[in-house]
């Protein structure tokens, strides 16, 4: 788009630049690119910084769309709420392509940096646990890792506090088809979602006549693939890790690669998966 903005045939080779909103302005760049601070002289630490920089700028972005696609779920916007999720299943594929870069660290790399890093780990990110309390995967132990903040330990705790994004799904999948006096679950505030035999057979009535629910069908099969999407990322997650640091204790304190195996357990929406078996 920059290039298109300045082309030397047109009238735009004589305007004068030195008063207007550049593009650098526009986007804060001199602060953004004032932020990759490396530790130690290791050649491989810029990488490292940038892979986890960027990868926060995407995790706040999948906030952005996933509190707007609630709102415009609640307010009976489907289409919009469709457009949002796509949107983050997307976001979640340009997070697995990052890890490709990062691959490109060797374990000998890693170690001319790594002490450099202290207790600080990507466990500790407030905003990929933000995703998880919007998604459903509500454990409250992993609000530890945040108590040296008070400010997002309480913004955390107020996402534990209401109904999930699922929850909401949930409400509107029973009142859709059972109408405003729908026996709804109760949303499971402050706690992983569990399989709820209700809920799997209302998704499979709906999967069992697509045309007659093909909102709730389109609505079902967006959030199946955000979560594969998101599978794919934990699950490139656990391979990097393990290719760069093996089966050495993570630097927050966590068992490393185990741990992150034991992720790849979680599902966030296990009704919508449970169901295809019995179809």
């Amino acid at each position: 788009m920059s290039e298109d903005a300045y082309d030397p045939g047109t009238e735009g080779a004589r305007m004068s630049f030195a008063d207007a909103m550049s593009y650098g302005d526009y986007l804060n760049l001199d602060g953004l690119l004032a932020q990759q601070k490396p530790l130690s002289g290791a050649h491989d630490e810029m990488l490292f910084i940038i892979q986890h920089q960027t990868s926060e700028l995407w995790m706040k972005l999948a906030i952005h769309e996933l509190a707007a696609a609630r709102s415009a779920m609640n307010a009976g916007q489907m289409s919009h709420v469709f457009k949002m999720l796509a949107r983050v299943s997307r976001i979640f594929e340009q997070l697995n392509n990052a890890w490709d870069v990062l691959r490109t660290m060797t374990p000998a790399d890693y170690t001319r940096f790594r002490d450099a890093l202290g207790p600080s780990s990507g466990f500790q990110s407030y905003q990929y646990r933000m995703i998880e309390y919007i998604l459903g995967n509500r454990n409250p132990n992993m609000l530890k890792p945040h108590a040296h903040s008070p400010e997002v330990q309480q913004m955390l705790q107020a996402e534990l506090a209401r109904p999930s994004f699922y929850d909401d799904v949930i409400r509107l999948l029973f009142v859709t088809i059972d109408g405003p006096d729908a026996d709804v679950p109760a949303p499971q505030l402050g706690q992983p979602h569990k399989p709820v035999e209700a809920v799997q057979e209302k998704w499979t009535q709906v999967y069992q006549d697509v045309d007659r629910w093909w909102t709730l069908y389109e609505l079902g099969e967006k959030l199946v693939d955000l979560e594969d999407y998101f599978r794919r990322w934990r699950f490139n997650h656990v391979t990097t890790v393990e290719r760069v640091i093996g089966f050495k204790r993570g630097t927050g304190g966590t068992s490393g690669v185990q741990y992150l195996r034991r992720m790849l357990e979680v599902e966030l929406f296990p009704e919508l998966w449970h169901l295809r078996g019995g179809l």
